[in-house]
């Protein structure tokens, strides 16, 4: 059995030097970091995460126009895309820990890949908007800069879309288009597990799963891109 999950004022203090922050309404934590899968869960983190995404995207977008000012539109949105991207929040909520403090069913937090990076990306923005209306747009916006600042010094590049270098290679390759057709469709409708084949003309087909149709389909066209040696399996993780 696993170690019990801190709750109400001892949540806030397990995460108080991680995010810099002293929360004076525990609970708004604890909701922050419920997922929507949690049995028995009266509240869940959905309507956070949403608001989080948005304080998210403003203040690393007023971030790199200060820390970049001679850099060009085509230049920040790139950069901008790769900071506020599932697969960063996703990052830095295991930086934080979150993985061992987020409310949520076992099966998902069992998960790997896609599923994984979602909850705790998820949580991380959520996270965001409960510090933010906790504390104000000062305290989240020195979070954010604490965890995103740090990376957005680094080469930043936008995330590679499978779907589009998938049907650019096919067409190259034979003149045709990749097809998706959905395999299957498990798990409850709060969390879906899709599983999509993408099928070429003249190729053996690849199949994958995730949260959703397009997560699936992301999975399948990034499988037959590593089997084909179109990508490099270092290459395809960024």
């Amino acid at each position: 059995m696993g170690l019990k999950r801190p709750t109400g004022n001892a949540l806030a203090a397990a995460l108080q030097d991680r995010i810099g922050y002293a929360f004076r309404d525990s609970a708004l934590l604890q909701t922050a970091l419920t997922h929507s899968s949690a049995v028995k869960a009266k509240t869940n983190n959905e309507r956070l995460e949403f608001l989080g995404d948005r304080v998210l995207g403003l203040v690393v977008a007023d971030m790199l126009f200060s820390l970049f000012p001679e850099a060009r539109e085509g230049d920040l949105a790139p950069r901008f895309n790769a900071l506020v991207d599932a697969r960063t929040c996703g990052a830095i909520g295991l930086e934080l820990g979150l993985d061992t403090l987020i409310r949520a069913d076992a099966a998902l937090k069992a998960a790997k890949g896609g599923r994984t990076g979602n909850y705790l990306s998820d949580a991380v923005e959520a996270l965001i908007a409960a510090i933010y209306l906790d504390g104000g747009m000062e305290p989240a916006r020195a979070f954010i800069r604490r965890y995103w600042e740090p990376r957005s010094r680094h080469v930043v590049e936008k995330p590679r879309n499978p779907k589009s270098e998938l049907q650019e290679w096919v067409a190259q390759a034979n003149g045709t288009r990749p097809e998706y057709s959905i395999d299957a469709r498990e798990g409850p409708d709060h969390q879906p597990v899709f599983t999509v084949s993408v099928r070429v003309d003249g190729f053996a087909p690849t199949s994958a799963s995730g949260p959703s149709r397009r997560a699936a389909e992301e999975a399948a066209a990034t499988e037959f891109l590593l089997r084909e040696g179109v990508w490099s399996r270092e290459g395809a993780v960024s």
